[in-house]
């Protein structure tokens, strides 16, 4: 059943859908890598830590929506259903227990460079189907970038 005729021609539709799917399943799942390490980070960094995950975490879910919106929008219906991210979902995560606030800080940041090479992938892939997906797609790139920046600055403060 379509429920909203897509403004972009069948060709370029596919390789759209696919670009966000698999973007939106990046975020949710980035949202749920945050979320888990938040909940189970331990150290002396606790404190600044947990709360630049939780900046993440709402980057991750805005962004989310962002994306399952402009799914819609071109008649696509996003698929956010927890067996779906489970299913397709490959970025790395943090051990289940305790973490230390180091071991947070490296899965945060593999898992961004994860997600924005995917990223950075599906940029090239939308510049002519969807000239306005990969519009989004870059602004969702530059603001990991900046998470991930932000990351990787917390590990290098001894090395200066």
């Amino acid at each position: 059943m379509t429920v909203v005729k897509s403004t972009i021609p069948d060709s370029a539709l596919q390789v759209t859908g696919d670009a966000l799917q698999s973007t939106l399943v990046d975020l949710l799942g980035l949202s749920l890598i945050g979320k888990q390490a938040h909940w189970n980070i331990v150290g002396p960094r606790f404190r600044s830590i947990h709360l630049q995950l939780d900046e993440v975490v709402a980057t991750a879910r805005e962004f989310a929506d962002t994306v399952a919106e402009r799914s819609a929008a071109l008649g696509l219906p996003p698929d956010g259903r927890p067996e779906t991210i489970a299913s397709a979902f490959t970025l790395p995560g943090p051990k289940d227990g305790w973490v230390r606030d180091t071991e947070v800080v490296e899965v945060v940041v593999e898992a961004l460079e994860a997600a924005i090479g995917r990223l950075r992938e599906r940029i090239d892939a939308t510049e002519k189907p969807d000239p306005v997906t990969q519009d989004l797609l870059i602004a969702i790139t530059a603001e990991l970038e900046k998470q991930r920046w932000m990351f990787a600055a917390e590990n290098v403060a001894g090395e200066v």
